[in-house]
């Protein structure tokens, strides 16, 4: 089985090849004569994880020092890595941060690390974010000119309730404190988000959606509060789960119009990272596994436009594969079919960013764990940074059901000054192109 990737201006066109089938005639049309989405400017983003270096899974532990405490930010590739993109948005979280305190003044008691614990959630105890490896942090983010998203623990202050979901107000007093010190320091935050995968029926636990309504309200109150006066006031984002249509469009509407900045969603369509090697990657090869997706990017798109919310789609966090993904797939080249085709799907349902799981660490990283040298989806990520603009085009192709097409105006493209509907594109007088 082989790949081949062809790329013709701002236009993808992802094909997959089998050993020995024939070649097929066919041909890619571009509509060039409106935008049917658009994204945001910074649509391809990536996350740092919680991780420790004993996460094990299937007996392969992947994430070695790939930790927002323990990541070495004195490497050189690291730096430059991020520094490529001018600008990626980093969101740091994941299934660690409903774990994690903050080891502000205010807070009594050690700032401890996580400790493996069998009994545990996600088999580690509570870990605390030292202020001085947060200072260290935000200069390495300053210097590399990421821009940063941060997940918060929604889980302080909750009580368990009857079915593994937790109930009670957030305390919002360790974030708070947190948020306060950020701000005080002058650390520029792009966003806070509340909570990670504890919509619908959650990951580990779940927190009811009249509850979370509550709790993301009272997140929006307290960084209109902090930031009062600011000129570069955060986006606040949120519930950062998987897709419950029902849960969703409860939260949206009862949000709405303006509570929250951002829906955040969820994404490991591939199954768990374990799978024989086969299975993995016939998944990715096929068009009926892929379009699987188009399912909630298109129920969610059409839940904000029916609530008339100011509050625009992004994937929070999507590795493919959970459990940290699988060597020799879901960070080698082949993974770039799955990667490639994610983000010109999503971006044609008005999804504004695209976080990858993750930038660095598990089997699924941008970047090598051990050497920090790129993964093959680091220069497709990187690519369609630099090439894609916001203004997405409808294209078709006909022919194979094995070749895909995404089109885009070109990133530093040129306007049309007398026409505002017509998307930007390098010959504005050109209104359908056709590639044989």
């Amino acid at each position: 089985m082989a790949g081949l990737r062809l790329l013709v201006g701002a236009v993808w066109l992802l094909a997959v090849l089998r050993q020995g089938a024939a070649a097929e005639a066919g041909a890619v049309t571009v509509d060039g004569r409106r935008a049917i989405a658009s994204t945001g400017e910074d649509f391809v983003c990536a996350t740092l994880d919680w991780w420790p270096p004993d996460k094990c899974d299937y007996g392969t532990c992947s994430w070695g020092n790939a930790s927002l405490l323990n990541l070495d930010l004195s490497n050189k590739i690291l730096l430059n890595a991020i520094k490529a993109f001018s600008p990626l948005v980093l969101r740091l979280g994941g299934s660690l941060q409903d774990k994690v305190v903050y080891g502000t003044a205010d807070r009594p008691g050690p700032c401890a690390p996580f400790n493996r614990s069998k009994s545990e959630m996600f088999g580690f105890t509570q870990g605390c974010l030292p202020m001085p490896r947060w200072d260290d942090l935000n200069a390495f983010f300053e210097k590399s000119g990421a821009k940063i998203v941060f997940g918060l623990n929604a889980l302080n202050g909750r009580v368990p309730l009857q079915g593994g979901a937790m109930g009670g107000n957030w305390d919002t007093t360790n974030a708070a404190s947190f948020i306060r010190y950020t701000a005080g320091k002058g650390y520029k935050i792009y966003g806070w988000e509340l909570g990670n995968e504890l919509s619908g029926t959650g990951v580990g636990t779940k927190v009811g959606v009249a509850q979370y309504v509550k709790d993301a309200i009272a997140l929006k109150t307290t960084v209109d509060a902090i930031y009062r006066g600011s000129p570069e006031k955060p986006l606040v984002l949120a519930p950062g789960g998987f897709f419950d249509a029902r849960w969703y469009g409860e939260f949206i509407a009862k949000t709405k119009p303006d509570m929250l900045n951002v829906v955040t969603h969820h994404i490991y369509n591939l199954g768990a990272g374990v799978d024989r090697d086969t299975q993995l990657m016939d998944r990715i090869l096929n068009p009926k596994a892929l379009d699987g997706m188009a399912g909630p990017f298109r129920d969610l798109q059409g839940l904000l436009k029916a609530a008339g919310t100011s509050a625009v789609a992004w994937v929070g966090e999507s590795g493919g594969a959970y459990n940290s993904g699988h060597h020799l797939v879901t960070d080698a080249f082949v993974f770039s079919f799955w990667f490639l085709d994610q983000l010109g799907m999503s971006a044609k349902f008005d999804t504004k960013s695209y976080c990858r799981q993750s930038f660095i660490g598990g089997n699924y990283g941008l970047l090598n764990t051990t050497t920090f040298q790129p993964n093959p989806d680091y220069y497709s990520a990187l690519l369609w940074h630099r090439l894609m603009g916001t203004k997405v085009l409808e294209a078709k192709f006909t022919g194979s059901n094995m070749v895909r097409a995404y089109a885009h105006c070109a990133k530093h493209a040129v306007s049309d000054p007398d026409d505002p509907t017509t998307p930007s594109h390098h010959h504005s007088n050109i209104d359908r192109l056709i590639i044989h």
